[in-house]
């Protein structure tokens, strides 16, 4: 009998947590969403979330990354997936490379998944799918393509990320 993995999922915030208040008009970082959404989803595999931190990414420090990069380190699992802002993700993921025996994806969304048209559950889809079946390293599941952390950027002037050569 095949025992079912076992995924840490860590939370920093970004426009996947983010929610819209009326009164302020402006978006604001919410409670993680992605335990909703692998609820709703009805997935059968064992995973567990920590919030590590509720920031938009351009507001992420280096003391941040380090932070990350410590709890990623020091997580039982193997699989582990990183729920972050899409402006530095690419800086946070090649933040987190050379780190032994484990399989580490990152992914957010452009649309927070609160929103009925949001991106947020298909790249969290991506990214679970990932980290079951690549080889040990750091990766981004955005836009329907895993990047290597090594190779990849986000592209602003087209709201996508893309490969770039080494």
């Amino acid at each position: 009998m095949n025992k079912r993995p076992s995924i840490r999922i860590f939370t920093t915030g970004g426009t996947i947590d983010k929610v819209y208040f009326d009164a302020k008009s402006e978006f604001q970082v919410g409670e993680p969403q992605i335990s909703d959404v692998l609820h709703e989803a009805n997935v059968t595999f064992d995973f567990a979330v920590e919030s590590l931190m509720r920031k938009d990414s351009l507001e992420m420090t280096d003391a941040d990354r380090v932070a990350v990069r410590a709890a990623v380190a020091g997580a039982a699992e193997r699989h582990i997936v990183v729920t972050h802002g899409t402006d530095t993700m690419a800086v946070t993921a090649r933040a987190l490379t050379g780190i032994a025996d484990k399989v580490i994806v990152l992914t957010g969304s452009m649309q927070p998944a609160r929103f009925r048209f949001s991106d947020a559950v298909y790249n969290i889809a991506a990214a679970l799918t990932a980290v079951q079946l690549l080889p040990a390293g750091v990766y981004l599941a955005m836009n329907g393509r895993v990047f290597d952390a090594d190779n990849v950027r986000k592209n602003v002037a087209e709201n996508r990320f893309e490969k770039v050569d080494s």
